[in-house]
């Protein structure tokens, strides 16, 4: 069998199990060991398991994974959501649709200290849906509008994707954190832009004269101290020297840990709840890991992803070409592959080939900025029909919304994705402007 149809083969494997609803570390392991055994043999195989499992885990740079995930979990159930969407509501009162640009005020500044996509929009919604509710916000607006804040969970650092990108392509986890700062940003403020454009184009999304007019008082204020206060901990220390990423998520996990027990809503049931909790997404994330690395072994030896670095390197496109069809590649990708699965399986494949291209810059700042992109666009298929994480997540609580009206909802903040992406395309110094300042 030639090594292209070795290829194929592999794919092949693993999207019929995906089709099947085969968990998708199971679909690339059963897909890369097979691909392995076809062209090495079983005892090669049983070597590789061996000990690239353990050399894998043992990683010191993975342990920053759980932590974040971890400290996520104590804000989630230290009821410190409550809490910010009570600011974001004050602050955004007086806007029309205030309170779907409040969610994603909240939104951005939950993902601050959780690192996940779907956690953060289930977190808000579970404390906004209610509300936009009951102030006659329509279901499209209201679960669009949450799904499409839960991405910020993974926009703004701490980002658990953006770790596993670094870890992948052997950058610093605080300078790609620093690059995704403004970005994120330019996410949320685009994101309250396209709400402010909707509700005034499209009539009965959201209420003509919004009786919400709370105050920022002292109490309000109060409440989203701990988060201001883990976040300057946090990466305060990590851009300032004081630790490493790995430490800072520690340091973060226990200053959490303790706000949370301020608020006194931390039970013994909670807390048990957020260890369990994380040992189960930590081990679905480094299963990922071991089913994706065994499949990058398998089509690196049949060699066809060297040979297509090679081939489109020598059509001389112009690299912004490239990478443009890389991140479309990434959109129709994202129908069938949640972002962990899709950066572990292509970061190894397309990471050499953007490498070896000259955009006129040093090698590490096209790097980071590659990163930066590929997370904005893996953010676009947390949205995008006909799978949409995000959307089936925010949609499952809101279950007297159909969910071709949370699609229509999303499609809003789509377009802000696509103008937001086409701007980071070009203007690379966009994302870079911050990494200069880190050591």
């Amino acid at each position: 069998m030639s090594p292209l149809m070795l290829t194929l083969m592999i794919f092949a494997i693993m999207l019929v199990l995906m089709a099947i609803r085969v968990p998708i570390a199971v679909s690339m392991f059963v897909a890369g060991g097979v691909g392995y055994v076809a062209q090495a043999g079983w005892g090669p195989l049983s070597n590789f398991l061996n000990t690239h499992a353990f050399a894998r885990f043992a990683s010191y740079d993975l342990s920053v994974i759980p932590l974040f995930i971890l400290m996520g979990h104590f804000a989630t159930q230290g009821g410190i959501s409550k809490a910010l969407f009570g600011f974001a509501s004050a602050v955004m009162s007086r806007f029309k649709g205030g309170l779907a640009m409040a969610a994603v005020l909240a939104s951005a500044a939950f993902g601050a200290i959780c690192g996940s996509s779907v956690a953060t929009a289930a977190t808000i919604t579970s404390v906004a849906l209610p509300e936009m509710k009951r102030h006659g916000y329509s279901g499209r607006l209201s679960t669009g509008t949450l799904a499409a804040g839960g991405t910020l969970g993974i926009l703004i650092p701490p980002s658990v994707p953006l770790v596993i990108y670094a870890i992948l392509a052997e950058q610093n986890i605080a300078k790609l954190f620093a690059a995704a700062m403004v970005p994120g940003i330019i996410a949320m403020v685009g994101y309250m832009i396209a709400i402010a454009i909707y509700v005034r184009l499209v009539p009965g999304q959201a209420p003509d004269n919004d009786t919400v007019r709370e105050k920022i008082t002292g109490q309000t204020l109060m409440g989203i101290m701990p988060i201001a206060i883990v976040f300057l901990i946090v990466f305060g220390g990590i851009y300032g020297g004081l630790f490493t990423p790995t430490e800072g998520a520690a340091v973060g996990a226990a200053a959490t840990f303790v706000a949370a027990l301020l608020k006194r809503e931390l039970t013994i049931k909670k807390l048990k709840y957020c260890f369990y909790a994380t040992a189960e997404g930590s081990a679905m994330i480094f299963m990922i890991f071991i089913g994706a690395d065994l499949m990058n072994s398998a089509l690196a030896l049949t060699q066809v992803p060297n040979q297509l670095a090679g081939v489109v390197q020598g059509w001389g496109l112009a690299p912004l070409m490239v990478v443009s069809a890389i991140l479309l590649f990434y959109v129709v990708l994202g129908a069938v592959m949640d972002e962990l699965s899709m950066i572990l399986l292509t970061i190894p494949i397309f990471f050499p080939m953007i490498m070896g291209l000259d955009f006129g810059m040093p090698k590490d700042s096209v790097a980071i900025w590659f990163g930066i992109m590929v997370l904005m666009t893996v953010g676009f298929g947390l949205l995008a029909p006909p799978v949409g994480l995000n959307v089936y997540v925010v949609n499952g609580m809101a279950k007297d919304v159909p969910i071709s009206e949370s699609y229509k909802g999303v499609m809003p903040f789509l377009i802000s994705d696509v103008f937001r992406t086409l701007l980071l395309l070009f203007f690379p110094g966009i994302s870079l402007w911050l990494v200069k300042f880190v050591t």
